[in-house]
């Protein structure tokens, strides 16, 4: 067999084990999340326990109390003042 067929079928056969062991280490996982769940483990996302804090629209760090849908522009009168002044 010419050496360069052979150095080619062995790396793609490197390549396809390489790849079925990485399946099998997604499955194995897969599988020993599952069954952490089943037996009562907690997950480690609930998504409830997250809260945003509140962005200020201006930079002054107050914010906006007319609806940006409508046509009015930004008023000073518009503004609520931040609780504490921008960084």
């Amino acid at each position: 067999m010419h050496p360069e067929i052979a150095r080619e079928l062995i790396a793609q056969r490197g390549r396809e084990l390489r790849e079925r062991a990485q399946q099998a280490s997604v499955a194995r996982t897969a599988i020993r999340k599952l069954r952490a769940v089943r037996r009562g483990a907690s997950r480690p996302y609930q998504g409830d326990d997250f809260t945003c804090p509140a962005i200020p629209d201006y930079v002054d760090g107050s914010f906006r109390t007319v609806s940006p849908t409508e046509d009015q522009a930004a008023s000073p009168a518009g503004r609520v003042p931040a609780a504490r002044p921008a960084a």
